[in-house]
């Protein structure tokens, strides 16, 4: 059905959602593959779909700090300008570790992403330069907006290893599909069968749906189609 990741995410983006791909993952007995439901797109019509580089987070109480047995204290920002230049076409990143005191994410991170081709960003806390990211149109996914800057707040510790959120493990490579209903991973296990399926079930949807609009009882279309 496609032959590369361009086009198995340009189909994602017009015939797939979140929840459907869900259905799916359940019946492969994927069954705990959504992030927090308190993850929600910047704007409500953003879809992220790509790979995840995920980046690893930690809370810091001074900018710099000298002295210290960890060489990145001394360093603003810890490794964040590296992960975030790390980034490669059609990559997300997905950031977490975090408390809830400062954004992960923002604007010009959001135009450095958008000029190395990444796909999104889905952040375990807030974004900010919320008016800058609409105008670019970078997907983005955070768990709400809060000004707040992670200069003297937080860094990254590290990044490309894996993380978890909400006790879901989230390897690099990793597919990470988010719409306004939810955040889901998809294992790159799986991604081949879970895609096949959910492209199938959702053509078949069409199917159903005319169906219904012509008058077939849901019962009959259950029978007939097995999709509902």
């Amino acid at each position: 059905m496609w032959k590369s990741d361009d086009e198995l995410f340009e189909i994602a983006r017009k015939e797939l959602f979140t929840a459907l791909v869900g259905d799916v993952l359940d019946q492969m007995g994927y069954e705990h593959q959504f992030l927090s439901p308190n993850l929600k797109p910047v704007e409500k019509t953003m879809v992220v779909i790509g790979r995840a580089m995920p980046a690893l987070e930690a809370d810091v109480f001074a900018e710099s700090v000298k002295g210290s047995k960890n060489p990145l204290m001394e360093k603003p920002f810890g490794l964040m300008f590296e992960a975030l230049d790390s980034l490669k076409k059609n990559e997300v990143y997905i950031c977490t570790g975090s408390s809830f005191n400062y954004a992960l994410w923002g604007g010009l991170m959001s135009t450095r992403a958008m000029k190395l081709e990444a796909n999104g960003a889905v952040v375990n806390g807030y974004s900010r330069d919320t008016n800058e990211i609409e105008k670019l149109k970078f997907p983005t996914i955070s768990a709400g907006t809060y000004a707040q800057d992670q200069g003297p707040r937080g860094k990254v510790i590290d990044y490309g290893v894996p993380i978890e959120i909400n006790n879901i493990k989230i390897n690099p490579g990793d597919i990470v599909f988010g719409d306004r209903d939810g955040v889901l991973i998809i294992p790159q296990e799986v991604e081949k069968e879970a895609f096949e399926r959910a492209i199938g079930k959702a053509r078949g949807e069409q199917l159903v749906k005319k169906a219904l609009e012509e008058g077939m009882s849901t019962v009959e279309a259950y029978n007939k189609f097995g999709i509902m």
